[in-house]
């Protein structure tokens, strides 16, 4: 049971990823929690974290809700890792066009997007959520069928 570990640290570090810099343009940095996939990050954090308690508290199995709950926030992440620098410098790029039509002056480009830790540490720890959860699909593809004793067989049912 001291396995449960890993995904308790890895469901903490997912929750706390979302309040950690996701996006950077030039000096400003975007959190996840603000957008609804931060949000959705806490909640599959917390459930993890909550599942993992839960396993040992009561020595029992809990590795296949923590598989669901990996893939879904690696989903999240991954897709949170692809496409909000575009979407964020294509805002960036929408107001520096506003602003600069207002007050009359030339185009300036905005600066880049880049990626922040928050999306790297809820990439890892998803990553490590679903690394345990598949623990149970390994142990179960070892023994794919169930052997019967000798003297069940020939017996009706």
């Amino acid at each position: 049971m001291r396995a449960y570990s890993i995904p308790l640290a890895a469901g903490i570090a997912l929750a706390a990823s979302a309040f950690l810099p996701w996006v950077r343009v030039g000096d400003v940095t975007l959190n996840g929690v603000p957008d609804t996939i931060g949000w959705w990050i806490v909640g599959l954090g917390v459930s993890a974290t909550v599942l993992a308690t839960l396993s040992f508290i009561t020595r029992k199995n809990s590795r296949h809700p923590l598989l669901l709950v990996g893939l879904v926030s690696l989903g999240l992440m991954f897709l949170s890792w692809q496409l909000m620098p575009g979407v964020v410098a294509e805002r960036a790029l929408t107001r520096s066009q506003a602003v600069s039509i207002v007050e009359g002056s030339t185009l300036q480009s905005a600066p880049p997007a880049t990626v922040g830790f928050g999306i790297y540490l809820g990439l890892v720890a998803s990553c490590l959520i679903v690394g345990f959860g598949l623990t149970i699909v390994v142990r179960r593809a070892a023994s794919p069928y169930v052997v019967e004793a000798p003297d069940e067989i020939g017996r009706a049912h």
